[in-house]
């Protein structure tokens, strides 16, 4: 899967892609991770991409020609699954269910915004949708491209090493295959554990002590098994899911 990421500040994100999940995953050839910087694509000798609203208004908007020019270069790839996404408040909530969909595509160029916005021809002309992560304010779409990115790594056959690290795959294995499928969109990850079995915050004090659930020690696989999918089943009632 190739991602594109077009942004005027793209130091900003680079480094995430050095460690951890995405930086194993380019290295096994299953993602490809390109920016392009739209002040490249400015004719300027101050390489302008923004410019004052027409109508009035406070800040600067991103100008469209710059962005047009990037996204025409990030599509001299030949794939024919593709989508452009541009982040935006308007757009269509990030969620597990748009990420199985967005996984069938090959190529995705995502397009991150700044200052006051981005013109409004670039959402109707030049992305094929909009996304946003909810309903609050970023200085810029650099952090959702890196959400998006990771979480759509982490469902890359073989990106993560066990299949059983997937939470979706949690879910199924103590729900059935069909869990997803029945509207419950909300993914959760059962309460974990580890050591020591028994957590004194202030040694002095030995009436305090944060202990691990009993179940968890018992050994009874089948009885943990039954102890995670209530967990589970508490936070989904809790959200009326």
């Amino acid at each position: 899967m190739i991602f594109d990421i077009i942004s005027i500040f793209p130091e900003l994100i680079k480094p995430y892609f050095q460690k951890g999940l995405l930086s194993s995953s380019q290295k096994k050839g299953l993602i490809k991770v390109r920016f392009f910087n739209p002040r490249d694509f400015t004719q300027d000798k101050h390489k302008t991409v923004d410019d004052t609203p027409y109508g009035g208004g406070p800040g600067m908007v991103m100008k469209i020609e710059p962005i047009f020019k990037a996204v025409q270069k990030a599509k001299k790839i030949k794939k024919k699954k593709r989508k452009v996404i541009l982040f935006s408040l308007k757009g269509e909530i990030l969620n597990q269910k748009l990420l199985r969909q967005l996984l069938k595509l090959e190529h995705l160029i995502l397009i991150c915004g700044r200052y006051e916005g981005v013109d409004e021809r670039v959402a109707k002309y030049i992305a094929d949708k909009e996304i946003s992560l909810g309903n609050f304010i970023l200085s810029g779409g650099e952090l959702p491209a890196l959400v998006l990115i990771e979480s759509l790594t982490r469902l890359i056959p073989s990106a993560i090493g066990k299949k059983e690290s997937i939470e979706e795959e949690r879910l199924k294995k103590l729900f059935g295959e069909n869990f997803l499928s029945q509207g419950k969109e909300k993914i959760l990850s059962y309460p974990v554990y580890t050591r020591p079995e028994k957590f004194y915050p202030f040694p002095k004090n030995k009436k305090i002590c944060w202990s691990v659930p009993k179940v968890l020690l018992s050994g009874n696989h089948q009885k943990i098994s039954l102890w995670r999918k209530k967990e589970i089943e508490k936070y989904l009632k809790k959200d009326g899911k």
